[in-house]
């Protein structure tokens, strides 16, 4: 399967979907104007990946921002890696400034939502 990879613009986040590695990271901004078209490609290929997924599976959550919008596609994405569990071991990384607590209990809601525990990892407030 091949990876997909999106570079980030100012209103749309990196995207790294490596299936060779099962490592996948969403990172910087997500703001795009029509949130369904973006994140529909990247639906896709996590759903085919699905079907034959990688013994381990590690999702790095990085974004420092994100709409309601992206929030909805989101959580889709979530839901896609949770029902992965049966079939590999997933991990998922959520990244946030440490002085950011929305962002901190956004991990802690979708960790609920799909009932899975996140790594939730406080980013120090000097860093980038």
């Amino acid at each position: 399967m091949e990876s997909l990879i999106k570079e980030p613009t100012i209103d749309t986040p990196r995207v790294v979907l490596n299936a060779d590695l099962g490592v996948f990271e969403l990172s910087q901004m997500s703001l795009p104007e029509d949130a369904v078209d973006f994140y529909a490609p990247i639906l896709n290929w996590l759903s085919e990946y699905s079907e034959n997924p990688n013994p381990n599976t590690v999702f790095d959550m990085k974004l420092e921002y994100f709409n309601t919008a992206s929030s909805k596609q989101l959580i889709q994405i979530l839901l896609l890696l949770g029902n992965l569990k049966d079939k590999t071991n997933v991990v998922i990384n959520w990244y946030y400034k440490e002085i950011d607590e929305d962002m901190l209990a956004l991990g802690e809601e979708y960790s609920q939502i799909i009932n899975m525990p996140f790594n939730l990892i406080p980013i120090p407030k000097n860093t980038k």
